[in-house]
Formats: structure tokens, C-alpha cells, sequence
């Protein structure tokens, strides 16, 4: 009893570094308020408040970035909470990354003047093709727990970003994964597609869960630890087998691939991104793959840098196969949200190029190229997917290829955005889309991955095709009569899309100061 008692004593909190964690805080503690407001509020006032919450804490959160990273503090960062989160240059430029693309994906998800009522159910526990379920498709009232949802989902994204150990990771990557599978199956029109894609989503991404997590049991076997310094130490110099190491990092790897949907584990992508609600598609196209690949870059920097001539042609592999597969496939699409499902597999394999590009002196200069790519592809997909939910039919959304045809004689202006941010995502020069793939290729060259670059500008001409096919279709082509008109926007999705496309152009032609600050520091360690 004495023992216990003495070692009681012994044991500390851990010291908490309030302001360095102040933001991801402060989301996740709106997120939980947001569910006591769901709970306590009358169904009138719920959209309203949880609005101005919603927005007020991203406000509150990137203010609380700002103040921090602009205050004295360490230059190489700091490991707060017994070390499971890491607060140093990269995560602070991920976690801004995340809030204004959140910031854009939460104006989308609140609008209801594109879709009367706004894009989600208002009452999700009717069955879909029932009368009552085509009743409430035109109730303007919707489930208003998709704030919380989102909130609980960008928190998630932060903490997985930051993560200094993998259990902290795993964790993580639930809270951003379960809000994600809810969002998915709560569209208002088209119910029986979104919910299908809501179950895809849930069962792959519970199989991925499962791969990362078995990863993680065996990189506790091998280093005795679940930190990433401490797995790094063990792979630097043990006699243990490495038969454990690289089974569990192929593991672990496989799970953050599926999440950042990376070729050939990307499944998922095509039927969730057309069956989910398009807010909730741009959300995951921006903000998901911002935190996958924040947390790839991680975990290969921090704990697998010294093994990485085992891992490397591996990773090199799966880019090729990530880039082939979301060009060839990408023109066989005949939907466009589907078309943009395999861009986005494309551009997950130019984005792995950068993870992967370290030079024989252990640096990588992949890592700020990466963060700038995430942040200009971010910006153009959510601008697209708002462009998307504005061409619409007597069913909702027309996002047939087909429909598309001769909508700049109906809409010049959305036909000129759409063509702009098209050609972002196509690389065409001044575009933030060109920027990216030059620092990414650039820092490729530079780790002798000049053949990868090679397969990766093939590719980019390939893909360019499918984009160029849209503008075509949209200038070249007579409207049919009885064909989809352009709903006039309203204030949320307009500021949504003009941010987009104004971040798209701006960092396309005065993108130094970004790359900068991406630039500045390295993955605490």
C-alpha cells in the first residue's frame, strides 16, 4: 500500500501549452457545444445559432493561430500533452490550411437558396422513395446537425495532423472519419445513392481503420512505443527483426493512403464523391486529403526517415499506379463529380511524389512543396464543387456531362469560372494548379526522382484531355432545349466560389509568400 501511495505521488499531469493548442481547442470544444445547442434549441432557431457558431469559431480559431504564430516561441516547436501533439511550423501552416478551407466548405454546407432548404434531408430518419421522403424534399428546414458534425470532423482533421504518436493519430483519424460517414448519407435529394455512398464509405474506411491500427500493434511490438521519435531511434540502430518494422509501416501506410485516396486505394472515392452531397464532397475533396497527407509527411519525416532506401521505391510504385489510374480512368467519366473523384486520385499521385522526395542528405523538400499544393488544390476544388451544385435539373443537380453541353450560352459567367478553375486543376500557367506541380516536381528533380517526373507530366497531359472536354462541351456545343438551367447563387455559395477562384489566381501569380511560409521549419522531431 505504501508502494502505491509513494507512486502515486510520484506521477504528474502532463503539461498542457494552452496556447500552442488553443486552436484545435477551440474547435473541438464549439463542437461539443454545437451538440448541446442541437439538443436545447427549437428547430426554427438551430440553423441560425449553429451558423454563426460555426463560423465564429473558425473566425476564433484562425485569430488564435495568428496570435500564436506570431508570438515568441520555439523555433523547432513544442510537444505538448505528455508529447502526443507536436506544435511546430508545419502543423501551424496545416492547421491554417484547414480552417479557411473550412471556412468555405461551412459556407457551402449552410446555403439554402441553391437547393431550397439547403443540400441536406430535413428529416433523416424517412425512408427514401417514400411520399412523405418526397414531401420533405421541399420543406426548407435540414438536419442541422451537420455543424457539429463538421466542427467535430475539422477538429479531428487538426488533432491527426499534429498527432506526435500513432495511437494519438488513430484517434484522430476516427473523429474525423465517423462525422464524415454521417454527412455522407444525408442528402436531400437522391437519397438512396448518398446512402449507399455513406455505407461504402463506412465499410472501407473501417477496413483501412483496421489496417492502420494492426500497423500500429506491430510498430509497438518493434519499438516498444507508439512514438514517432522513439519508432525513428529503433529503426536507426536495433537488433530486433525488421520483419515487424516493415510490416507494420506497409500497414500503417495502407490505411493513410485510403484516407488521402491514393491509387490503388481509392475505391471509395468515385461513388462517395457523386453520392454525397456536394458541400460535403468539397469538404473531404480540400480538407481530407489536407490532413491525410499532413499525417503522411509526418509519420515518414519524423519515425521511417532512416529506412528510407527500403520504403521509398515502394511509395514510388504506388504514385505511378495513383496517377495512371486517375488519368486513364478519368476519361472514361460521363459524370462530373465522378470525373473529378478520379482527378483527385491524379492529383493524390503528384501530391505523393512530393512526400517521397528526399535527397540523399535526409532532407526533404517535398514538404513545403506538398503543403502549397494541398492549399492551392483546396481552394480550386471547393470553387469547382460550388460550381457544380449551381447547373440543376427538375431532380436536383445535373452533373451528367451530357447536360453540360452549351452552358456558356446560358451562363457565360459560370462557364468562365468553371473553365478558369479547370485549367487550375489542369496546371496551366498562371494558376496556383501550375505552381504546384512545378515546386513538386522541382523538389523531385532535386531527389533524383527525375523518371517519376517524367510519368507525372504523361500523365498531367492525359488528365488535361478530360478538363479540356468539359470546356469543349461548354462553348462548343448547342444547349438542348428542355436542358438544366444555372441557379443564380446565393451570398454563401457566391463568397464560397469567388474565394476559390480568387486564392486559384492569386497564388498562381504572387505565390512566394505562401511558399515562404511553408517553407519555414521542420516536423518537430
Amino acid at each position: 500500500m505504501n508502494l502505491l501511495v509513494a507512486q502515486a505521488q510520484t506521477i504528474e499531469a502532463p503539461e498542457i501549452d494552452y496556447g500552442a493548442l488553443a486552436p484545435m481547442l477551440i474547435v473541438l470544444g464549439a463542437a461539443c457545444i454545437s451538440v448541446l445547442l442541437e439538443a436545447l434549441l427549437p428547430k426554427h432557431q438551430r440553423w441560425a445559432v449553429q451558423l454563426v457558431l460555426t463560423l465564429v469559431t473558425l473566425v476564433g480559431a484562425t485569430g488564435a493561430l495568428i496570435l500564436y504564430a506570431t508570438s515568441e516561441r520555439p523555433e523547432q516547436g513544442v510537444a505538448t500533452l505528455a508529447g502526443a501533439i507536436a506544435v511546430d511550423s508545419p502543423s501551424l501552416f496545416l492547421w491554417a490550411t484547414l480552417l479557411v478551407l473550412g471556412f468555405g466548405s461551412v459556407l457551402l454546407i449552410a446555403d439554402r437558396s441553391v437547393e431550397p432548404g439547403g443540400a441536406f434531408v430535413a428529416q433523416a430518419a424517412i425512408r427514401p422513395g417514400t411520399v412523405q421522403d418526397r414531401a420533405q424534399a421541399t420543406k426548407t428546414g435540414m438536419q442541422t446537425e451537420v455543424f457539429p458534425l463538421t466542427l467535430f470532423a475539422l477538429g479531428g482533421m487538426m488533432t491527426f495532423v499534429a498527432s506526435n504518436d500513432l495511437l494519438t493519430m488513430f484517434i484522430a483519424l476516427e473523429v474525423l472519419s465517423l462525422p464524415l460517414y454521417l454527412l455522407c448519407g444525408l442528402a436531400r435529394r437522391r437519397r438512396l445513392l448518398s446512402q449507399e455512398a455513406a455505407v461504402k464509405y463506412f465499410l472501407l474506411g473501417a477496413f483501412a481503420s483496421a489496417f492502420f491500427l494492426y500497423g500500429v500493434a506491430l510498430l509497438y511490438g518493434y519499438a516498444g512505443s507508439v512514438k514517432l521519435s522513439a519508432i525513428a531511434t529503433a529503426a536507426a540502430g536495433t537488433d530486433r527483426s525488421d520483419t515487424l518494422l516493415f510490416a507494420g509501416f506497409g500497414l500503417l501506410v495502407v490505411g493513410l493512403l485510403f484516407k488521402a485516396a491514393v491509387g490503388p486505394f481509392h475505391a471509395w472515392t468515385p461513388d462517395v464523391y457523386q453520392g454525397a452531397p456536394t458541400p460535403v464532397t468539397a469538404f473531404m475533396a480540400a480538407c481530407t486529403k489536407v490532413a491525410a497527407f499532413g499525417g503522411i509527411l509526418r509519420v515518414l519525416t519524423v519515425a521511417f526517415e532512416n529506412t528510407q532506401w527500403e520504403w521509398r521505391g515502394v511509395l514510388y510504385g504506388v504514385a505511378v499506379v495513383s496517377m495512371v489510374i486517375g488519368a486513364i480512368l478519368g476519361l472514361t467519366q460521363t459524370d462530373v463529380k465522378r470525373m473529378i473523384a478520379y482527378s483527385s486520385v491524379a492529383h493524390a499521385g503528384f501530391l505523393l511524389i512530393g512526400t517521397i522526395a528526399l535527397t540523399p542528405e535526409g532532407t526533404n523538400p517535398g514538404v513545403s512543396a506538398t503543403m502549397f499544393y494541398l492549399l492551392a488544390y483546396g481552394f480550386t476544388t471547393i470553387a469547382a464543387f460550388g460550381i457544380v451544385s449551381l447547373v440543376r435539373n427538375s431532380d436536383g443537380e445535373a452533373t451528367h456531362l451530357s447536360q453540360w453541353a452549351g452552358l456558356a450560352k446560358r451562363s457565360p459567367i459560370v462557364a468562365g469560372t468553371f473553365t478558369f478553375l479547370l485549367l487550375a486543376l489542369a496546371g496551366i500557367p498562371l494558376t496556383s494548379g501550375f505552381i504546384g506541380k512545378f515546386v513538386v516536381f522541382s523538389a523531385a528533380i532535386d531527389a533524383g526522382l527525375t523518371p517519376l517526373v517524367v510519368i507525372a507530366l504523361v500523365a498531367s497531359a492525359v488528365a488535361a484531355f478530360f478538363y479540356l472536354r468539359v470546356i469543349v462541351l461548354m462553348y462548343f456545343s448547342d444547349p438542348a432545349p428542355d436542358g438544366p438551367t444555372v441557379t443564380v447563387p446565393g451570398a454563401f455559395t457566391t463568397i464560397a466560389i469567388t474565394l476559390g477562384a480568387v486564392v486559384t489566381l492569386v497564388l498562381g501569380l504572387w505565390p512566394t509568400f505562401v511558399l515562404d511560409w511553408a517553407g519555414t521549419g521542420t516536423f518537430l522531431s
